[in-house]
């Protein structure tokens, strides 16, 4: 990502990219905001949407949505990374888990967000060297990676790790991305 620069309002800026990472769940769904500029990531924000368990099932998911519509409103990503379902022994659990992932590919995608899927072991061998790395090694590792960064449990340091394992397999295809589209005037300096 070093080195590219585009034109905008007549002076040539770095790209930034912001990426969106995804860690779905019923009960929680950890997100994680980053930007990306040259080989430098930093930390935006992250958080957890969770759901009531006493509710029906379609209206948990109807809380995913809107509290991911209200993060992707909030935090304007330009791409989203979302963590893929890996299979339990109990397959009614792997099945909600399977609608709640649904519901973290469509929020990004109904905004026009480009959203690319990793592995758990994909992420995590990015992140920490080792695809079968404990929750506490990647919380330490995105640490490590985003100084400074208060993360808020362990969701939304695995949806930080699945942003930072976006970040270093999208490389320049997120800059050719970038490049093509035009600057929004938000304050950011890229698209």
């Amino acid at each position: 990502m070093a080195g590219v620069l585009y034109l905008a309002f007549g002076k040539w800026c770095d790209i930034v990219v912001r990426v969106l990472g995804i860690d779905p769940g019923l009960q929680r769904t950890g997100w994680g905001v980053i930007d990306l500029q040259d080989n430098r990531m930093r930390h935006v924000a992250n958080g957890i949407v969770t759901s009531t368990q006493s509710l029906s099932l379609a209206e948990r998911l109807d809380q995913l949505h809107s509290g991911l519509m209200e993060v992707i409103q909030t935090w304007d990503p330009d791409e989203a990374a979302v963590e893929e379902t890996f299979v339990n022994k109990n397959p009614v659990s792997t099945l909600k888990l399977g609608q709640a992932r649904g519901v973290a590919l469509l929020a990004p995608a109904r905004n026009g967000i480009p959203v690319t899927e990793y592995t758990p072991n994909a992420v995590k061998k990015t992140v920490v060297g080792a695809g079968h790395a404990a929750k506490q090694q990647v919380e330490m590792m995105v640490s490590t990676l985003l100084p400074g960064c208060e993360i808020a449990g362990a969701d939304a340091a695995d949806a930080l790790a699945v942003a930072i394992c976006h970040a270093q397999h999208a490389g320049n295809r997120s800059l050719a991305a970038s490049m093509a589209a035009k600057p929004t005037g938000n304050g950011r300096r890229y698209r």
